[in-house]
């Protein structure tokens, strides 16, 4: 073991990142303006921990001010969160902006400029109005597709001359994967040709806002923010390699390569041909994807990934999942956090970041999310009433090293974002897991309260130094 101090660049993001959902609550909503996100919540509450979901939240729409304030006192540089499709707008057809809920963006932006803090906002996460899902069927309807330009249109209208950095997704593989694919989340419903299409219009949509954006002639950028898993082998054995390449053709490259290359790979397309997944697609579609890449991305990365070659028998009657080429394998021995039941390898941020330098042209990127909950934080609580989260301080430190390693390594990678800034709501844990720098006290009228990793991020923007102990294997 060893002790290593790295330099953080000037122009190092230093951030944390939320979402509308996750934060804002429900004050002010109106009716008929549920998200995907809210009707799952009222039509499957017992999923929740607790019962806790999006209503409340941390009520940031209400407390912004103090927020952002403790965002300075934070040391952030940037902070992302999504605006609100199903609140922004009062009719989703016509695009009629609901102003109150606007206006709130506006004064937010305001505070944020004032406290010299850079918003980066997403315009889905997770967002998308309940209404059109049991309309249109969601994303797998092409008018969805034009209603959500429609909602760019309007919100770039009011916001890109004060915002410069846009997002168009956060983790877009992760609704209709949950849903189609595995049947886990509500409406619960395995149907791999929707899980597909729905990739389809979200990677479309894509390519439409950056058109919309550059043809508009608005300064900044647009982005997407995904969720690759850097996936291992269980084995060098050609049967496992395969299993890890066909898991990460189905689930990372089915978004990397037409948001980064501007295509489908050519294998995936051959793979959901044979397996007879019916999509629909056409030329035209594919070109736009290939004419209107974007400009960057961010990438979140919480846990490596493992697998090995399937020894299951596919049921003839079962359709198609892209399981029947892999199967799930958990490393003896693995470091993990217990609470959330994930592998912690902070490795994975190197790997990922000489992929993308190796694979994907050097494109230019940065960790959006990256983070540690924690069940029971309370335990850790000193007699002065602060949380002593040196295991959030270890992750960090960690993983912001393997950040800055690999961009002296050579990788285009421009910073660093935490889950969270606050402690907020996730889907089905609620608050049953706390990843945030600011405790959110529950029984306390949302109480706000600094932990200790808070005042040392502080000393990472302020210093421009991380000092860790490494294990000598990782320097």
């Amino acid at each position: 073991m060893s002790k290593v101090t790295v330099t953080l660049p000037d122009d190092f993001i230093l951030g944390a990142a939320a979402s509308a959902w996750q934060t804002e609550g429900w004050s002010g909503k109106k009716a008929g303006q549920d998200s995907w996100i809210d009707a799952w919540y009222k039509n499957d509450r017992q999923v929740w921990h607790n019962g806790y979901g999006p209503a409340g939240a941390t009520d940031f729409i209400n407390r912004y001010q103090e927020d952002v304030a403790l965002m300075k006192a934070t040391g952030l540089t940037h902070y992302r969160t999504s605006i609100n499709w199903s609140r922004f707008l009062t009719d989703y057809e016509n695009a009629v902006v609901d102003e109150e809920y606007a206006r709130y963006y506006d004064q937010l932006i305001d505070e944020m400029q004032r406290q010299g803090i850079e918003l980066m906002l997403c315009l889905e996460h997770y967002e998308l109005p309940a209404v059109l899902l049991e309309q249109y069927g969601g994303w797998g309807s092409k008018h969805v597709v034009e209603l959500y330009i429609r909602y760019a249109e309007k919100v770039f209208e009011r916001y890109a001359g004060k915002v410069t950095r846009w997002f168009t997704f956060n983790e877009p593989i992760v609704v209709q994967t949950r849903v189609y694919l595995d049947a886990l989340r509500w409406p619960y419903e395995q149907n791999t040709h929707k899980w597909m299409q729905w990739n389809h219009h979200k990677n479309l949509a894509t390519a439409r806002v950056v058109k919309l954006f550059r043809e508009q002639g608005y300064q900044g950028t647009v982005g997407t923010i995904l969720n690759p898993e850097v996936t291992y082998p269980r084995s060098s054995a050609p049967h496992d390699v395969q299993a890890a390449e066909m898991y990460d053709l189905f689930y990372n490259r089915v978004f990397l390569d037409p948001a980064i290359k501007g295509e489908y790979p050519a294998q995936l397309m051959a793979l959901l041909a044979g397996h007879q997944v019916q999509w629909e697609y056409d030329a035209a579609e594919l070109q736009l994807i290939a004419d209107y890449r974007v400009d960057e991305v961010g990438i979140n990365l919480y846990y490596p990934h493992r697998v090995k070659a399937p020894s299951h028998a596919w049921h003839p009657q079962t359709p198609f999942h892209p399981a029947y080429y892999y199967e799930h394998f958990e490393l003896p021995g693995r470091r993990m956090n217990q609470s959330r039941g994930w592998e912690i390898r902070p490795q994975i941020i190197f790997d990922m970041a000489m992929r993308i330098k190796q694979e994907y042209g050097n494109f230019p990127w940065f960790v959006a999310e990256s983070g540690m909950g924690i069940e029971n934080e309370a335990q850790f609580r000193n007699a002065d009433g602060q949380i002593e989260d040196d295991y959030r301080i270890e992750f960090i430190g960690e993983h912001l090293y393997q950040t800055l390693k690999a961009r002296e390594a050579g990788a285009n990678c421009q910073g660093y974002m935490l889950w969270a800034f606050t402690d907020n709501v996730s889907p089905m844990n609620a608050f049953k897991n706390r990843y945030g720098l600011i405790e959110i006290d529950l029984d306390n009228q949302r109480q706000r309260r600094m932990k200790k990793s808070a005042h040392w991020y502080r000393s990472l923007r302020d210093s421009h130094q991380l000092t860790i102990t490494l294990d000598d294997q990782w320097k």
